[in-house]
């Protein structure tokens, strides 16, 4: 099978798990402090499609641009560097940008912050691993 089809379906299944793992376990107490402002649980699974089509449009987007940029070099180091310059790009602005215009609180934008940069670093070994 294409290294690139692999590695989509990996992504997409890693960015998934890994989500859950972040914002539905690690932070679910954070979360709940938050209910007020927050969509209701059961508006929320009715909508848990869009999490999927949203993860899946992630994993397919990440796993392309790594395959596009690599280099021959060093799998891990590689892996890592697209980690933080995902991180960087998309994390950190987004939840920043969130605590703008919304109110979560500062140490919980710290928090997502620094879960899903873990998440994505994690996510840039695996595809660097399999692109290797």
């Amino acid at each position: 099978m294409n290294k690139l089809i692999v590695s989509v379906v990996v992504m997409f299944v890693m960015a998934l798990v890994l989500s859950f793992l972040v914002h539905g376990v690690l932070l679910n107490g954070d979360y709940t402090q938050l209910q007020s402002w927050m969509r209701p649980q059961a508006d929320a699974q009715s909508l848990v499609a869009y999490i999927i089509v949203a993860q899946a449009l992630f994993g397919a987007a990440f796993a392309w641009i790594y395959v596009q940029g690599r280099e021959d070099k060093p799998w891990l180091a590689q892996g890592v560097r697209y980690g933080i310059a995902i991180a960087a790009l998309a994390i950190a602005p987004t939840y920043l940008i969130y605590h703008v215009v919304t109110p979560v609180p500062l140490v919980v934008a710290i928090k997502q912050i620094v879960y899903d940069t873990i998440r994505v670093l994690l996510m840039g070994v695996v595809v660097a691993w399999i692109n290797r």
